[in-house]
């Protein structure tokens, strides 16, 4: 199904650091995005950590942190025709999570997944666990193209040839 807000979409994104400096100036100005969407279950639950988040976003960008389930209502509802969101998320877990609930993506850009926890060495500075690549495998198969991209101006790097 193709959630309507997903044509107001101008980038999905993972990156475990979500708005940074990054993401604020190359990503934002190069997709022309006026509104961000944060996916994250416990950040969506930490008031110091949106207020965090919401300090570092330029007063010409909105910025709204979600559940998954009310990312994933917000998504099928739509946006305004004006809105350009860029979807930032830890892991793709949570873009497999909103697959599961109805929400089509066509693309996924992989940036910052660091080492940690049960996360070892996929490609360069980025680190996966073995549920995190089943995940980006089975979104694969679902039809999602994904493409490590830390920087706007960096080649895109093929994830379904890097899984083989």
């Amino acid at each position: 199904m193709q959630a309507v807000g997903m044509n107001n979409v101008v980038l999905t994104r993972v990156d475990d650091r979500l708005v940074h400096g990054q993401v604020m100036t190359s990503w934002q100005k190069a997709t022309g995005a006026n509104k961000f969407m944060v996916v994250d279950d416990e950040v969506a639950a930490n008031d110091l950590m949106k207020t965090v988040l919401k300090g570092v976003v330029s007063s010409n960008v909105k910025l709204g942190v979600f559940t998954i389930q009310k990312a994933a209502d917000r998504l099928i509802k739509g946006f305004k025709p004006t809105d350009k969101v860029i979807i930032l998320v830890k892991t793709p877990l949570t873009i497999l999570e909103l697959s599961d609930a109805g929400i089509d993506f066509k693309t996924l850009n992989i940036g910052g997944m660091g080492i940690s926890g049960n996360r070892k060495t996929f490609y360069q500075n980025i680190a996966c666990s073995d549920e995190e690549l089943d995940a980006m495998r089975t979104l694969i198969k679902r039809g999602c193209n994904i493409t490590v991209q830390i920087v706007v101006d960096d080649p895109k790097k093929d994830v379904a040839e890097l899984l083989k």
